[in-house]
């Protein structure tokens, strides 16, 4: 395999196995993975923590069962704000859809199945376009596969924040008629799922990121000075581990662009 691009902050963060499970609520509140009950996947959770991404995911992989959410949540994480080679991203982007649906196929129940799923369909698709992945239809997928998320978990916010970047991201490339009319995207749902990911997870750095971007590809520059304002919040956060320091790290660098 590739050789993956370390994350940047190495040793900053240092969970184990009991600092983990005390702080799994906080860290997991955005996707409600259960705390796992093997052991060596467990394990592989602390690795992703303190940004081990490639030893999570390959510890995630060799666990099977429930680590291969961690291997495509590792995976994905890990292409979405370190891998700069293009070809390498989607490649991974689509090897986690793949995996990820053939979970669904084993335990349909498995919400997390289905929202990296989405999540990597989502980002191979801003990778070659949107305009293009719905052309393939990529875009459906995304929709049912985030909206199949939330029915199982009607709280994983992080579901919540992608499927109101859908909605956003539809409208902003296709306009609103036809974005309603052919991908049933409208801003007000959008709007609605944004929010109701904050209520859930207020202090998501993530959530008021994609919160700031839908804002303004929905409503223009009339919010700007409030899409401003949660770039900055985000930008203040206080990250507990190695993936809310790559979100901070984004907004940070945003605000200075």
């Amino acid at each position: 395999m590739t050789q993956w691009t370390p994350f940047a902050h190495a040793g900053v963060y240092a969970f184990n196995v009991a600092s983990l499970k005390k702080n799994w609520g906080h860290l997991h509140r955005g996707d409600c993975e259960p705390l796992p009950q093997d052991a060596a996947v467990l394990q592989a959770w602390v690795l992703f923590h303190n940004g081990e991404f490639h030893k999570a995911f390959e510890a995630g992989l060799k666990s099977g069962g429930d680590g291969i959410t961690l291997a495509n949540k590792a995976a994905c994480i890990y292409a979405n704000y370190l891998e700069s080679r293009e070809k390498t991203r989607l490649d991974l982007f689509m090897q986690v859809a793949e995996r990820a649906e053939a979970q669904q196929a084993e335990n349909p129940g498995n919400a997390n199945a289905w929202y990296w799923q989405a999540y990597a369909l989502g980002r191979y698709s801003q990778g070659i376009s949107v305009a293009k992945a719905l052309a393939q239809g990529l875009g459906s997928k995304v929709k049912n596969a985030l909206e199949h998320t939330i029915a199982l978990t009607p709280q994983h916010a992080d579901a919540h924040v992608a499927l109101g970047a859908f909605h956003a991201e539809v409208i902003d490339k296709v306009g609103a008629l036809i974005g309603a009319m052919t991908y049933g995207a409208k801003k007000n749902i959008g709007l609605a799922h944004f929010k109701e990911a904050l209520r859930l997870n207020p202090g998501s750095a993530i959530a008021m990121i994609e919160y700031a971007n839908g804002l303004v590809m929905l409503e223009g520059d009339k919010r700007m000075k409030e899409a401003t304002r949660l770039y900055e919040q985000a930008a203040a956060s206080e990250p507990l581990d190695a993936m809310e320091r790559l979100d901070v790290d984004m907004a940070r660098v945003e605000l200075q662009e």
